[in-house]
């Protein structure tokens, strides 16, 4: 497959939902941003702020960084992503991958949303590795409970190529939490291995790793404030903003541009 040009990669993106008008409600995305504003770890990732951020500070930057509607009225319907900020981000990871790979560093890739990023990430990883850099696994195995209504409760880290990502005891797991990237790390450090130098993720490995100041790549949806907060603050070098939740060849091609633009397509 060819990879698109920027046009086309935008047209593909609005087309399929991707950015554009998104699935993600108005509402669920508001209830999101509050439930942030008030502490709730769920929606934190494992961060800690900086700043005090108000309700309306947390929608003026994600409508500056993500594209949502500005407006503090406009309380139910469809809500967007600019499919434009989500390209600018992409040639961002693109040319952070290109420095990865030209002094073979060490990556660390993991993934909350297995279902649908897993594959981009594993082709991302391929990529780096056939160019000398060293993959990190760590901490497999490692398991924490979650009070949720959708049992078992039980998580426990594991790695498909290399990529990370919760089961529970079986089946991959949509996870936000942060415990799982603390563990690797951890590991790591028992282990006198050094810790990554670029880390590709979402949720909460992603936000785990941008507080533990390691150069984080993360992706997040327009319901997922804290890593775009995160990069505004200094803790991740880009947030990508997209639709989470579309099956894996959907991102096939934002995933070759990436690589193209990197020199490793």
């Amino acid at each position: 497959m060819t990879p698109p040009s920027r046009a086309e990669l935008v047209e593909h993106l609005v087309r399929t939902g991707i950015a554009g008008q998104v699935d993600t409600p108005r509402q669920n995305n508001l209830k999101h941003y509050r439930r942030l504003v008030q502490g709730d770890p769920y929606y934190q990732f494992g961060l800690t702020f900086t700043h005090e951020w108000s309700f309306g500070a947390v929608l003026a930057l994600m409508s500056k960084r993500c594209g949502v509607v500005a407006d503090e009225s406009y309380l139910w319907g469809i809500d967007t992503i600019d499919p434009d900020r989500t390209v600018d981000a992409l040639e961002s990871v693109a040319d952070r991958l290109a420095e990865a790979a030209r002094e073979g560093q060490r990556v660390l890739f993991a993934t909350g949303h297995p279902k649908n990023l897993l594959q981009t990430y594993q082709g991302w990883k391929r990529a780096l590795a056939e160019r000398g850099c060293r993959i990190l696994t760590a901490a497999a195995g490692y398991s924490y409970d979650v009070s949720t209504e959708y049992p078992p409760s039980r998580r426990v880290l594991v790695w498909r190529d290399e990529v990370g990502l919760v089961t529970d005891g079986s089946s991959p797991r949509h996870s936000h939490h942060p415990f799982a990237m603390r563990a690797i790390l951890e590991d790591l450090t028992e282990r006198d291995e050094p810790w990554p130098q670029l880390v590709i993720a979402d949720h909460g490995f992603a936000g785990a790793a941008g507080e533990a100041g390691i150069p984080t790549i993360g992706f997040a949806d327009s319901n997922d404030p804290a890593l775009f907060l995160a990069e505004h603050e200094g803790k991740l070098h880009t947030t990508v903003p997209l639709d989470d939740g579309y099956l894996p060849h959907h991102y096939r091609p934002l995933s070759d541009y990436v690589l193209r633009r990197a020199g490793m397509g």
